[in-house]
């Protein structure tokens, strides 16, 4: 559950002070105060708002689960087993979907903003992804795996999603083929032109394989997003694709651009098929 997460703080901390102290050591700069401090402000905010709305997303899934196909034990390895694939799965649409159209760009571009890569970014969360972001996982309930036990295998992969924002790791030999490795997390945070929408995994890497969505590490990375944010306030962090949105929606005109403007790829312009960008990929 999410207590797990909550447990989970102050061993982040930790962590992010130790690879401070080990980025120092080997003469690399990860860190930024004022970046650190907007990491920090967009994970506390993320947290508050899902005090609150993770009640209402369980009780949906509760009541999906009423609907459910299979009865499914809570108990039993080979379903944590399962879940745990399953749930892999529908994370990796969650994200791509908000890589690869701008309504779920808009809540998730904060998490890409900063220049930097670090364990601190990993806590640079969306405040608004908690809500663009429920339907994907409700088809788990309705296959029959019990809320509680999707509550915590989420927070797992929440976990382990902490330790691959980092530089200070290089490739894990043939893990790399299997799971989600800081090598190939850089590559997702990068704006190399190679590198955009790529690695959407979140424990696991073969969804990427089997999808067509993968990416290795080769040149070095160059993090944030194409059109770099220059501030540090998390209000305009959170909010400001949104914002944009809101412009593009008002400044056009008929409803197939309002459509296209809100929900094709970041950076689609009216009357052009362009390659998704996410990182546009707009800001």
């Amino acid at each position: 559950m999410d207590i797990l997460i909550y447990y989970s703080i102050p061993v982040f901390l930790l962590l992010i002070t130790l690879e401070y102290a080990v980025g120092r050591r080997r003469g690399m700069r990860l860190y930024e105060t004022r970046d650190t401090l907007a990491d920090l402000a967009m994970g506390i905010g993320n947290v508050i708002i899902n005090l609150g709305w993770k009640g209402v997303a369980l009780g949906l899934s509760f009541a999906v689960y009423q609907f459910r196909f299979f009865d499914l034990p809570t108990d039993t390895v080979w379903v944590w087993v399962a879940l745990l694939f399953a749930e892999d799965f529908c994370y990796y649409w969650f994200h791509r979907f908000h890589h690869e159209s701008r309504f779920g760009w808009a809540a998730h571009v904060n998490h890409h903003s900063s220049q930097h890569f670090n364990l601190a970014v990993a806590l640079r969360q969306s405040w608004t992804t908690p809500f663009t972001g429920l339907i994907f996982w409700l088809p788990l309930p309705l296959l029959g795996f019990h809320p509680l036990m999707i509550l915590t295998q989420q927070a797992i992969s929440l976990i382990y999603q902490f330790w691959i924002h980092t530089q200070t790791i290089d490739r894990l030999g043939p893990l790399e083929w299997v799971l989600n490795t800081p090598s190939h997390h850089r590559v997702h945070h990068g704006t190399n032109q190679q590198y955009i929408d790529r690695n959407y995994g979140g424990i696991l890497i073969v969804w990427d394989r089997i999808f067509g969505s993968f990416e290795a590490e080769n040149e070095r990375v160059n993090y944030g997003i194409t059109h770099q944010l220059d501030t540090y306030n998390p209000f305009r962090i959170a909010f400001h694709e949104w914002a944009a949105i809101g412009r593009d929606l008002w400044q056009t005109s008929g409803w197939r651009n309002r459509i296209g403007f809100a929900f094709r790829h970041p950076g689609w312009q009216p009357d052009q098929d362009l390659r998704p960008q996410s990182a546009a990929r707009k800001a």
